[in-house]
């Protein structure tokens, strides 16, 4: 019985090429006990290895967080499969709003202590005592409301390539970071404000609004099914879309694009640009935002440093690489004294 991914991501990335079919990406949530996350992972690989889904999913005691790809013409099955599970009957799937076949080119599932990274103590406050969710239209209102503070409860490096009009963005690196830097600078107005939140999917305001009202706040509201969902509505109901530029996906197409607006600029020359790369000197991988032109000048590399670096045969860069640990520029993205004009 196959339980794990054994295929490589060039192995399957032909694959994909060779069967020509449209695949849909998708995303959804849900927080629920689920007494037995192992038996659950197990179960949802062989139903979803036999549709040929791709993409990244946790399982965890609090529930399930999903980003995942499926041949279109799987898409039904999928949802049966889904509806046939209790907690997931008639969940909210949102689809990517921009199409790429590879979005996902390995399917993983894997059961954590956590379906999102908090690092909050779920026993101290109810979980299930969460804001009010609010549909795009009634998103856009509360937005316009002078007594309205909205907040991005993403990390610095996805809000920083797009973000809703007059959004607080906190420069954080992680979702824990955030949520004592909002407690701390919003402590005055705990009852004479409406706190707006938003992120990618929802997931993260789900947890966010419960930690907030446990804290005192009066008036928490959060965008339904996040971002993604919002795009969806604003395309199905032609209300003002008032979220510019692009949309920070986990997935191989980095982000998709919501409006035309650049908001960000490249963090090698200062010239306006919302694309992210990985640092090309795999020892470093840092994910940054760098122009065509600067990827052309430094060889899609951050410094000149990891460039030389690059340029080394294959076989001496492992070399160098052997018996050192990860560099932590991987893990603060976009974060580096090579980066001139990181803001």
């Amino acid at each position: 019985m196959q339980l794990y991914n054994k295929l490589s991501a060039a192995e399957r990335a032909q694959l994909i090429d060779e069967a020509g079919k449209d695949r849909l990406t998708i995303s959804f949530y849900q927080y629920h006990k689920i007494e037995n996350p192992q038996l659950f992972r197990d179960k949802l690989f062989l139903e979803w290895d036999a549709l040929s889904v791709l993409g990244r999913t946790y399982v965890s005691y609090e529930g399930i967080n999903a980003q995942i790809s499926v041949p279109a013409e799987n898409f039904l099955e999928l949802k049966e499969q889904l509806d046939a599970i209790s907690f997931l009957k008639d969940i909210r799937l949102n689809v990517a709003v921009e199409h790429d076949n590879k979005s996902f080119l390995k399917l993983k599932i894997k059961v954590r202590n956590k379906i999102v990274a908090d690092g909050l103590e779920d026993d101290a406050f109810d979980v299930t005592d969460i804001g009010v969710h609010l549909k795009a239209e009634d998103f856009n209102k509360m937005l316009e409301d002078p007594n309205t503070v909205c907040v991005d409860m993403r990390n610095h490096y996805e809000s920083e390539i797009g973000h809703f009009d007059g959004a607080v963005t906190p420069d954080v690196d992680t979702f824990r970071d955030s949520l004592d830097l909002i407690e701390e600078d919003l402590k005055e107005h705990k009852e004479d404000k409406n706190l707006l939140m938003y992120c990618t999917g929802g997931i993260r305001c789900e947890k966010a609004s419960a930690y907030y009202k446990h804290k005192g706040f009066k008036n928490v509201f959060q965008l339904e099914g996040g971002i993604i969902n919002y795009v969806r509505q604003v395309e199905e109901s032609g209300i003002e879309n008032k979220f510019k530029g692009k949309n920070f996906v986990f997935d191989h197409r980095r982000a998709e694009r919501i409006s035309d607006d650049v908001v960000s600029n490249c963090h090698q020359c200062g010239e306006p640009c919302d694309t992210h790369v990985n640092c090309e000197n795999e020892a470093c991988h840092l994910l940054f935002i760098q122009c065509e032109s600067c990827q052309e000048k430094m060889n899609t590399c951050c410094s000149d440093e990891c460039k030389d670096v690059a340029a080394l045969p294959f076989e001496v860069q492992k070399e160098l690489r052997k018996g050192k640990g990860n560099s932590n520029k991987i893990f603060k993205k976009g974060r580096s004294e090579a980066l001139k004009y990181k803001k």
